[in-house]
């Protein structure tokens, strides 16, 4: 089993801390069938004999929504094991500028553990303060994970920035810190109706975003996400797109049941 990045430094009070949620993708992402699927995806155009990187480029990974980092840490200190190859290339981007934070120091302290031990790891370019991947170029990501706010909430109605500013006029500096706090971990979890307000406007992105020839998505959705319509309509999109359930949690009643669903070019 591999190591789970340490994240003892994150602040829990406006970050959102790993959960059943984040450890199901890590143990998707190193499952055997998913690391033989990755290995083969980002190793196929290499030549056995003389590890020729020219033929296939260093794989681009973005998370979105990264919260603590522990996902995307996971990714970049393992990526050999994961992938066949160290030379992968990850991204991240969270909305919450803490959790930018705390995921790049999650990742530096995964990879300096990594290398304490004689290990190579991935380079991570940074972590971007961005609404999904609204800053990312279309046609450049390899991989992407997303564990979406899945939680079923009311209509996902206001603006953090500005609805923020309008409640803690009259606040005093504790009580406003509190209440940024609350907002800020608030958007890691609340999804709005069916709790897919937010992954649907992600999935509409994910076609353009994906590279055409080894482009693939896992997504993180709950029972109540509905997750086989999900899949029934990223097959409908046409440009040879697949979908399917590769983890389930042990879970069997409630919306609290996840899966990880896989998305990719065929």
């Amino acid at each position: 089993m591999l190591p789970t990045p340490s994240t003892t430094h994150v602040d829990t009070n406006c970050i959102y801390e790993p959960a059943e949620d984040s450890f199901l993708l890590l143990d998707t992402l190193s499952s055997t069938s998913e690391t033989q699927f990755l290995k083969q995806r980002f190793n196929s155009n290499r030549s056995i004999d003389t590890d020729d990187r020219l033929n296939s480029p260093s794989p681009l990974i973005l998370e979105v929504g990264t919260g603590s980092g522990v996902v995307l840490a996971f990714i970049t200190a393992h990526a050999e094991t994961l992938f066949g190859r160290p030379d992968v290339l990850t991204l991240g981007a969270d909305i919450n500028p803490f959790a930018c934070q705390a995921t790049e120091e999650t990742i530096r302290r995964a990879c300096k553990e990594r290398a304490g031990v004689g290990k190579e790891y991935g380079a991570c370019l940074g972590v971007m303060n961005s609404d999904l991947a609204t800053a990312v170029r279309p046609g450049m990501v390899d991989m992407l994970v997303f564990n979406p706010p899945y939680v079923p909430t009311s209509p996902l109605t206001w603006d953090y920035e500005s609805d923020l500013d309008r409640t803690s006029l009259n606040l005093d500096s504790s009580n406003q810190k509190n209440l940024e706090d609350s907002r800020l971990l608030s958007l890691s979890y609340a999804g709005g109706i069916d709790g897919m307000e937010v992954a649907d406007r992600l999935l509409e992105q994910i076609p353009s975003l994906l590279t055409k020839d080894r482009g693939v998505a896992y997504i993180l959705l709950c029972r109540q996400n509905k997750p086989d319509d999900v899949m029934r309509r990223v097959r409908t999109w046409g440009l040879n797109m697949s979908a399917e359930t590769v983890k389930q949690s042990g879970k069997t009643s409630g919306w609290e049941k996840l899966q990880v669903i896989r998305i990719w070019c065929t």
